[in-house]
C-alpha cells in the first residue's frame, strides 16, 4: 500500500460524498486506501459510505473529540501500512493530478516530513494554507481592536506570509491541518497528533514538531485541492474562544524552547 487516507467528516455526508468521488477520480498511479472517521456519527452516513463506497473504512465516533483525536482515530485503523498517509477534511475537493503529484514529490525528497497542496477556494482564487508561527502579539491582533493598525497589519502579512510567492515550491512554518500528506516513517519518530489541541493549533504543533524531528514542511502548490473553508474562528465567538484557548496551550507547550531552523 502505497497511501492511507485519512478524511475526518462532521455532519457533512454531501461534501463527503465529493471529497471520496474527487479521490477515486483523480488518483492514477498509486495504489491507496481510504479511511473514513465520521464524528458524531449516525447511521445515515454509514449506510451511505457503506453502499456508495464499499471499500472505505469507515470509523465511527459517538462524540466529538476534537480534530486531533479523529485524525489520531483514523492513524489507528490504518490497515495496510501505507507507506505515505493524508489526512483531509472532508470539505476538500481534489483537483487532478494532485495525489499523484504529491506522492512523486514525496518520494524524490526524503527530508520532507509534511508537504501541502496548494488549497484554493470554490471559484478557484488563492486561499492562504500555509504561514510562519504564531507569536503572542499575532493572536493579540488578529482578536482586537489592534488589527487595524499599521504595526499590527505589518506584523500580520509577515505572519500570512504575504510576500511569498504562492506559485513556488518553498519550506514554510506550518500548513494548515485540510489537507496534510505525511511521510509514515517520519510519523512514526514525531508522534501523532497532540490530543490536548480540540481544535486550532494541532496543525501548527505538528508541523513544528516535524520540524525539530529533522523532517521539512514544505508548501507544494503543484498539487491543487479546493477547500471550502468556513472560518468559524473569526465568525463565531465560541470558535474564538476556542481558538484563544489552544493557543494559550501551545505557547504554554512551548516556552521558553526556541523555534526550530526552517530550510
Amino acid at each position: 500500500m502505497d497511501l492511507s487516507i485519512i478524511i475526518i467528516n462532521y455532519k457533512t455526508p454531501e461534501i463527503l460524498n465529493l471529497c471520496v468521488k474527487s479521490l477515486k477520480s483523480t488518483i492514477a498511479k498509486i495504489r491507496y486506501e481510504i479511511i473514513v472517521v465520521d464524528v458524531e456519527s449516525d447511521y445515515k452516513t454509514e449506510y451511505f459510505i457503506r453502499d456508495s463506497f464499499p471499500d472505505v473504512i469507515f470509523v465511527p465516533l459517538e462524540k466529538n473529540a476534537g480534530y486531533s483525536k479523529s485524525v489520531n482515530a483514523g492513524i489507528k485503523k490504518i490497515e495496510s501500512g501505507g507507506k505515505y498517509l493524508l489526512a483531509l477534511n472532508a470539505d476538500i475537493i481534489v483537483k487532478p493530478e494532485a495525489i499523484d503529484k504529491m506522492f512523486s514529490y514525496m518520494e524524490n525528497n526524503p527530508k520532507t516530513g509534511i508537504s501541502g497542496p496548494q488549497l484554493l477556494n470554490f471559484n478557484n482564487t488563492f486561499q492562504n494554507s500555509y504561514f510562519r508561527f504564531y507569536t503572542p502579539k499575532i493572536i493579540l491582533y488578529r482578536r482586537t481592536v489592534l488589527k487595524d493598525f499599521s504595526f499590527a497589519k505589518k506584523a500580520l502579512e509577515y505572519f500570512l506570509m504575504k510576500g511569498s510567492d504562492h506559485k513556488l515550491i518553498q519550506p514554510v512554518d506550518w500548513l494548515m491541518g485540510s489537507a496534510l500528506f505525511i511521510r509514515r516513517s517520519a510519523l512514526e519518530k514525531v508522534g501523532p497528533m497532540d490530543e490536548r489541541f480540540f481544535m486550532y493549533f494541532e496543525d501548527v504543533d505538528w508541523c513544528r514538531r516535524f520540524w525539530d524531528n529533522g523532517f521539512r514542511v514544505i508548501y507544494y502548490p503543484e498539487a491543487k485541492m479546493a477547500h471550502y473553508h468556513g472560518k468559524q474562528s473569526s465568525e463565531s465567538k465560541k470558535y474564538a474562544i476556542v481558538h484563544i484557548i489552544s493557543a494559550i496551550k501551545y505557547f504554554w507547550k512551548y516556552l521558553g524552547k526556541p523555534l526550530p531552523k526552517i530550510n
